[in-house]
């Protein structure tokens, strides 16, 4: 196919077919009145002496019509226009692009069900990325995370509370509660905190405020149980990972420790987590025959506290393991037909438990740092 358009100097070729188009090359900013010359898949402008071309068909971009003129543009090649006087021949348009329809995908595929393909997308994708942590957790190496939980203990400084019969009382509950070979290292930290946290690599960290609310060994073994389930589901790397993201496998190992720390005071665990440790805790003191009765009333104490200064202590405990309605009762119902259990500590061994910080000769009661 050739097809010339109306030449500006009178040069028309003998029969061909005119096509009237005009032209703004990009550079000069004129508008020109161009010869237009097709050669096969591609066309040439000529006015005059000066040529431009030959461009591509397939380059053009199609633009909005203006007073019936068909409007192209070029790829990579911004303010070239040129367009089409009346509309575009019949054998010009077949080499033509066609408009891009606002839409595009949406109005052929139709809104409603482009609604519903995009709403599912966007579910999986925040599925993804609430999952990712618990993911990511179960892939960071071992070593890893008992390098920053070995940095963890080490930034509580010299708080850690010991005594001879105190940690021999502790390391009973531990072997009561977990007679695996878990790889569990329990210790007891002099902080006026109700609480008790885990750290990664299989630390956990029971505050000694918690065992002097405490009114029993069992209590404080029932919470114990529920650190070692965190442990065994690697709850707390997927808690970090959570709140902090990977900077704390690429960034945790050098600097910023205290704050990580810190973090997990205040973590709050999903409650999907929180329900895996309980289980795990029940399941736990059923075989070491320990009662779940009183941890049960350990968490009806708590969550019962109306002293002003000593709510503001409890509320430490809630704030990283928080209470469902019904968590007390599952304890309570885990003991129902048992009559077999036997106390986690004799009463000797509970008070040297109860003593370990005001006994140790290490502790320094004149505040604490963290």
């Amino acid at each position: 196919m050739h097809s010339t358009s109306e030449p500006s100097d009178d040069h028309n070729e003998a029969g061909a077919d005119p096509v009237r188009v005009w032209h703004y090359d990009g550079e000069s900013g004129l508008r020109h009145q161009p010869r237009f010359d097709t050669e096969g898949a591609s066309f040439r402008l000529t006015e005059r002496d000066r040529v431009w071309g030959p461009f591509a068909f397939a380059d053009l971009v199609a633009r909005d019509a203006i007073d019936g003129d068909a409007i192209f543009g070029l790829k990579n090649r911004p303010g070239w226009r040129i367009g089409f006087s009346g509309g575009v021949p019949a054998d010009i348009a077949a080499h033509l692009p066609g408009a891009v329809r606002y839409g595009g995908f949406i109005d052929r595929f139709g809104l409603w069900k482009s609604v519903a393909v995009c709403a599912m997308l966007a579910a999986l994708t925040v599925f993804l990325v609430l999952r990712s942590p618990a993911v990511v957790a179960r892939m960071v190496p071992p070593s890893v995370e008992q390098r920053l939980g070995d940095l963890m203990v080490g930034d509580l400084g010299n708080r850690a509370c010991n005594t001879p019969a105190g940690t021999a009382a502790l390391t009973k509950m531990l072997r009561r509660i977990d007679p695996g070979d878990r790889p569990i290292e329990v210790r007891v930290v002099d902080m006026p905190i109700v609480n008790a946290v885990t750290l990664p690599g299989g630390k956990i960290v029971i505050f000694d405020e918690l065992i002097e609310k405490a009114a029993s060994a069992d209590e404080v073994t029932g919470v114990l149980a529920h650190e070692i389930g965190h442990v065994e589901h690697r709850d707390v790397m997927e808690s970090l990972l959570r709140q902090l993201g990977l900077s704390v496998i690429l960034g945790g190992l050098d600097g910023n420790i205290g704050g990580y720390t810190n973090s997990l005071l205040s973590a709050t665990y999903s409650r999907g987590a929180e329900q895996r440790a309980d289980d795990f805790a029940r399941d736990q003191m059923s075989q070491a025959k320990v009662s779940p009765l009183a941890t049960a009333q350990f968490f009806r104490r708590l969550s019962g506290q109306t002293d002003v200064k000593g709510a503001a202590k409890m509320l430490n405990y809630f704030s990283s393991h928080p209470m469902s309605s019904d968590r007390a009762a599952q304890f309570t119902a885990a003991a129902k037909g048992r009559t077999d259990f036997t106390p986690t500590l004799t009463a000797a061994e509970w008070a040297s438990l109860r003593t370990i910080c005001s006994a140790d000769p290490d502790q320094k009661k004149s505040g604490f740092r963290f």
